[in-house]
């Protein structure tokens, strides 16, 4: 037996944040059935430790409202049609869990009964306590919001204990660890900093948000296998954003 295996999740309700480049894999547009499987397998071996888990799911692999409206693209409009691709993705990583056994409903801010239930917030409470993982995907329904106010939102919404927020890099950092080599990453940070300093964590409106109703942030990374259950088990991986 593992070590892991006999320890105790040190969180109850988690919200994970995925960005929709999570599921491009090697693709430099749409889905990789391969990624978004690799992903599925992970979450069902975090469901094993007995936690409740919430998932919001971006759509940059497909379409970015804001980078339409820099090609002239009216920004609403293109904020919906972001929204949109959320669903989609949403779908396709719901599809890959319950192939894995993982019952799994995605909820939508826009209503489209035929492919998923709309957000009703005691309703997902419900799916969360009888152990499915829920999906909420269509952001907010509403333009200007981006899905790191979503999943601030979502989480404050239905009690999350966490918001865990994938990303490529292992945390944050002072500069972007790419371009520069001296970049030292943060352990530890408190949502007035990474305000101030304009660190790219989440946007201003989810990080208030988070600040406000003091829900913890740990960004970290979600290419190195086994990370997610390692954040819920609590080892100190990544950066934590708190009080």
């Amino acid at each position: 037996m593992t070590k892991t295996s006999t320890r105790q999740p040190k969180y109850r309700r988690v919200m994970l944040k995925l960005g929709g480049e999570a599921l491009l894999g090697k693709r430099e547009h749409g889905i990789s059935p391969e990624t978004c499987d690799e992903i599925a397998q992970e979450i069902k071996e975090v469901k094993a430790l007995g936690i409740e888990l919430a998932i919001v799911i971006g759509g940059g692999n497909i379409f970015r409202g804001v980078a339409g409206s820099k090609r002239g693209l009216d920004r609403v409009t293109g904020d919906y049609m972001g929204m949109l691709a959320t669903v989609i993705n949403a779908l396709a990583l719901q599809d890959s869990l319950e192939r894995r056994g993982v019952t799994t409903r995605v909820q939508s801010a826009i209503e489209m009964r035929s492919v998923a239930e709309p957000f009703i917030r005691r309703r997902a409470v419900r799916h969360l306590e009888k152990g499915r993982v829920v999906i909420f995907a269509a952001g907010t329904g509403n333009p200007y919001f981006t899905t790191d106010t979503t999943a601030a939102l979502r989480a404050n919404e239905i009690g999350s204990d966490v918001i865990l927020k994938a990303t490529k890099v292992d945390g944050i950092y002072t500069a972007d660890p790419k371009k520069h080599r001296s970049a030292k990453r943060y352990e530890r940070i408190t949502y007035i900093e990474a305000l101030q300093k304009r660190l790219e964590v989440m946007d201003s409106t989810a990080l208030s948000l988070c600040m406000d109703n003091k829900t913890p942030i740990i960004v970290f990374d979600l290419f190195k296998r086994g990370n997610i259950k390692r954040v819920i088990l609590g080892d100190p991986i990544g950066t934590l954003v708190s009080e």
